[in-house]
């Protein structure tokens, strides 16, 4: 009983749902609550909150992964995501909003792609049963980014913390210059990784593409592509502050060591884990990537942030502040930075 009550805490992220459609209603300051939700509220609090270290005991952790409610968690938030994009969509048939009106609602349905579209999917993406993978797949149509399916589970996880990885950040690489990597290498890669199912994948998108267009117009089509762009952004943006400047040592000329924990950067602020499904917990998704979310572990020697997800992510839109802060923080762990 205790165990299927803790799995409600996973229903926070979706406060973000409710601000969106608070948003798609409104006008004026409303449209940009999600936006002050996630980038001021949520690290201002994080700064004044104590990161939670702690793991489940392994008598919890087996009840924890077999309880079906943490699972539940994920499959409602795929119908929220179709009911808002729905609302998002009809929201913009409003001919009297301003443009700030409009830019803050994009935005607000962006957030909702990077976090619940790829985010969920992505743990979704992970599981071996067809009916999850189903799902994470839907989840990516909504964001149009159904390529990471492929790339992130059979490339990124191959050879992430190499520079044969797409999807991790050199040292002294700033993020605008990874965002262009990224999205182009990332792109490429799932067509060399899966031809076949990239074409079927393309297929629909452009499908999907055309029902909007064919039911709410061109216009409305375009914003929706700005969001999801925004939405790939995000992800990206985190796949940048996961892996920064972490290298895997080779044992051979083409092979490299397993992935291991302190190949990847940790968080252990609470509302940011919450707000990501524990996705902040990243070294130990790696290390072990069929661990469910609900019981991701905090691993000692995993190199930690300075702060939440939400906080970096910030910090890594400044470069030179990122780079100070995240190199004084690589030579206090004994990473080494040259």
């Amino acid at each position: 009983m205790i165990v299927s009550i803790r799995a409600f805490k996973y229903l926070t992220p979706f406060v973000l749902f409710i601000l969106a459609i608070i948003a798609f209603g409104g006008t004026g300051i409303v449209c940009w609550l999600p936006l002050l939700y996630v980038f001021f509220i949520i690290p201002f609090v994080e700064l004044l909150i104590r990161p939670d270290a702690k793991n489940l005991e392994q008598a919890e952790e087996e009840l924890t992964k077999q309880n079906k409610m943490y699972d539940y968690i994920l499959y409602l938030a795929v119908v929220i995501q179709y009911y808002v994009l729905y609302l998002f969509l009809n929201s913009l048939q409003n001919i009297e909003l301003s443009n700030a009106d409009i830019a803050g609602r994009v935005i607000a349905m962006g957030l909702l792609c990077g976090i619940f579209g790829i985010n969920v999917a992505h743990e979704l993406g992970h599981r071996v049963n067809k009916f999850d993978r189903t799902l994470a797949k839907m989840l990516l149509l909504t964001s149009l980014y159904m390529h990471f399916y492929i790339e992130h589970n059979k490339g990124h996880h191959k050879n992430v913390a190499t520079p044969q990885d797409p999807s991790s950040a050199k040292l002294n690489q700033n993020v605008f210059a990874f965002w262009k990597q990224t999205l182009v290498g990332t792109y490429r890669s799932a067509w060399h990784i899966d031809a076949k199912e990239m074409s079927v994948f393309q297929m629909i998108q452009i499908t999907f593409l055309a029902v909007i267009y064919l039911i709410w117009g061109g216009a409305i089509m375009g914003l929706f592509i700005f969001a999801a762009l925004i939405g790939a952004l995000l992800l990206e943006t985190v796949n940048y502050i996961e892996h920064y400047g972490l290298l895997r040592n080779k044992t051979e000329s083409t092979n490299y060591e397993r992935v291991q924990p302190h190949h990847s950067w940790n968080s252990n602020h609470v509302i940011g884990r919450l707000m990501l499904f524990e996705l902040s917990r990243h070294s130990d998704h790696h290390y072990l990537a069929s661990r469910k979310y609900q019981i991701l572990r905090n691993i000692d020697n995993a190199p930690q942030m300075p702060t939440g997800y939400p906080g970096m992510i910030l910090l890594s839109l400044c470069p030179p502040l990122w780079f100070k802060v995240m190199h004084s923080q690589m030579k206090k762990q004994g990473i080494t930075v040259s």
